[in-house]
C-alpha cells in the first residue's frame, strides 16, 4: 500500500467527511497491520468495489475467507445484544461511503482540468 491509508492510488485523500470513513480509515490501518477488527472485517466487505472506486487496500492474505461471516461473529463475541441489528448498521455505513466515494470520484473525473 503506498501513501497513507485511505488513500487511492492517485494519492488524494478521500474526503474524511464521507459517512462512515472513520470506519473504513480505522479498518484499513487494522489491515495494514494484519489485524482483523470489527472495521478491518468491514473494509473486507467492501474491498471490491473499494479498489473499483480507487482505493488501494493493503492486501489481506490472513483476512478470513468469509469476512461477511467473520464480522457477524466478531459482533456476536463482544457480548451485545442486537449483533444481527449492529451487523446491518455496519453495511449500511459501508454502502454509504461507497456510494459517496463513487461519487467524489465521478465529480473529480468530471470536473475540467
Amino acid at each position: 500500500m503506498t501513501g497513507r491509508p485511505g488513500e487511492p492510488s492517485g494519492g488524494a485523500p478521500f474526503p474524511p467527511d464521507l459517512p462512515g470513513a472513520d470506519l473504513v480509515a480505522r479498518g484499513l490501518v487494522a489491515l495494514a497491520r494484519r489485524e482483523f477488527p470489527v472495521e478491518a472485517l468491514l473494509v473486507a466487505i467492501g474491498a471490491p468495489r473499494l479498489r473499483s472506486a480507487g482505493l488501494e487496500l493493503p492486501p489481506a492474505a490472513d483476512a478470513p475467507g468469509h469476512p461477511e461471516m467473520a464480522l457477524y461473529e466478531a459482533l456476536c463475541a463482544e457480548g451485545r445484544e442486537g449483533a444481527h441489528s449492529r451487523y446491518l448498521a455496519l453495511i449500511r455505513r459501508l454502502v454509504s461511503f461507497e456510494r459517496a466515494l463513487e461519487a467524489t470520484r465521478r465529480r473529480e473525473t468530471s470536473e475540467p482540468a
